[in-house]
């Protein structure tokens, strides 16, 4: 039920967003408590950039309002933090048993007390493998969150390219610089300047590879569609648009190797029969779910279940944060949580999103895991 006041504030709320997106408000409108509390709810899923008549962004509006803001009326610490994790995350691997220690303060710096807090770890995807390969096939951009949270993801994924007869590359920075990052964490928090700097480098790396056609794989789908999606519309040039053409899903990548007649991948069943899997919403806003479910099926045996769910709810830092702690919980438990709760103990779940992998921890106590860690796990032992 909704009273007649909360019914004048979602309808006053409603223009203040028509006239952002009609551009009739200026940089210090967009800066607005109005229409910070418009866009406040919104999980920057692109769902609406997939099924709006005329294509309209709302992800990309939310990051412009977020930048005026912060010209505007500066930075929150929690958004200081949020933005700065590539920065912060070399550090961090030398020190994880420190930086892990932030759990203690994470309530007087925003965060919902009820969240664990994602674990940083000493031996990253990049200290713990080859630089490069020569005459590579495909190279691996290892993204910020999955180099130093969950570094078994990309190990799993080029054992799977390896295996496939690839010749794999690790995208890698400049001598002495931190790691590639896509510039999501900038641009969820306004940071669009810091972005476009990250973007930069990271197309630099990319570029000797894409200009020999050499396939750029991702792993996270919210970093590989910024490749795809906002970094093109930085003004960066006819680079960044070859390198969104030449970057692919892990599993986009397998199925375009399928279908040419090229995929030489021997799996053999694993012990799970069943598995569910849950989409990110990047991979439902760009038409990659097809693909994924593709990719699974290379496993002999395996039946695959897809959750019909919409967001997750964690959305990157949203269900991080105190004050939308009870709104993501609610998003997940729409079909999310209530069908991993269902499913037997040896079914597999599967879910390629940092933040929804660890919205199922949280919520139904559940370990998920990416695709890729599926198809190297029923990798023959041959």
């Amino acid at each position: 039920r909704v009273t007649r006041d909360e019914k004048h504030l979602t309808r006053g709320r409603a223009n203040t967003l028509r006239l952002a997106l009609s551009g009739q408000l200026g940089a210090n409108a967009l800066a607005s408590d109005a229409v910070a509390a418009a866009m406040d709810l919104c999980v920057s899923c692109k769902g609406c950039k997939r099924d709006c008549p005329t294509g309209v962004d709302m992800a990309r509006m939310k990051i412009e309002v977020r930048s005026a803001r912060r010209m505007a009326k500066g930075l929150r610490w929690r958004d200081r933090l949020i933005g700065s994790l590539p920065a912060v995350a070399p550090w961090a691997r030398r020190a994880p048993w420190l930086f892990n220690l932030a759990w203690f303060v994470q309530p007087y710096l925003g965060f919902a007390r009820q969240r664990r807090l994602p674990r940083w770890r000493g031996d990253t995807f990049l200290a713990t493998t080859d630089v490069d390969e020569r005459d590579a096939t495909v190279v691996i951009f290892a993204d910020t969150f999955s180099n130093n949270f969950e570094p078994h993801v990309l190990h799993a994924a080029r054992r799977v390219l390896t295996a496939a007869g690839h010749r794999v590359a690790v995208a890698w920075p400049d001598l002495g610089a931190p790691a590639l990052c896509c510039g999501r964490t900038y641009l969820a928090t306004g940071q669009v300047e810091r972005a476009k700097a990250e973007a930069t480098r990271l197309l630099r790396s990319l570029l000797p590879f894409v200009a020999k056609g050499v396939p750029v794989v991702g792993l996270e789908p919210s970093c590989l569609f910024t490749l795809r999606d906002e970094i093109p519309a930085m003004g960066l040039g006819e680079e960044a648009q070859a390198a969104a053409g030449n970057a692919f899903l892990f599993e986009e990548f397998l199925v375009r190797e399928k279908r040419a007649g090229r995929l030489s991948l021997d799996l053999k069943p694993l012990a799970q029969k069943t598995a569910l899997l849950h989409g990110h919403c990047h991979q439902k806003a760009f038409g990659a779910m097809s693909a994924v479910q593709e990719a699974l099926s290379l496993v002999p045996g395996l039946a695959v279940t897809l959750i019909e769910s919409s967001c997750c709810g964690m959305a990157g830092s949203f269900g991080y944060e105190a004050e939308h702690y009870d709104t993501s919980m609610a998003m997940a438990e729409l079909s999310l949580l209530p069908a991993v709760r269902k499913a037997n103990a040896d079914t597999l779940i599967v879910a390629d999103g940092t933040s929804c992998r660890h919205q199922i921890a949280d919520g139904a106590s559940r370990e998920a895991v990416h695709v890729a860690e599926v198809l190297a796990e029923a990798l023959s032992p041959s």
